[in-house]
């Protein structure tokens, strides 16, 4: 089994998604449900034609998470 990251994206009025560990793997849709089969389905082939082509498959060594920060006041309300 692989298992790589997906980076999920709103654009608009669609979605987008890629994986940075198979440069070149990205997929749209314009709900979220197709864009996740979308780049399922390109994940799917990407590493399918990696197979094909007697490459590697890569490791995932990506990550994600979120950062949160405190909101600061702006300069602004310093004077209302």
């Amino acid at each position: 089994m692989y298992r790589f990251l997906v980076i999920f994206e709103k654009a608009n009025k669609y979605y987008s998604a890629y994986s940075p560990d198979l440069p070149g793997c990205v997929a749209t849709g314009s709900t979220r449900e197709e864009v996740k089969k979308n780049i399922y389905e390109a994940i799917e082939m990407h590493v399918q034609g990696l197979l094909e082509d007697n490459l590697l498959i890569p490791e995932s060594e990506s990550f994600a998470e979120y950062v949160a920060i405190a909101e600061k006041p702006s300069i602004d309300s310093e004077f209302v």
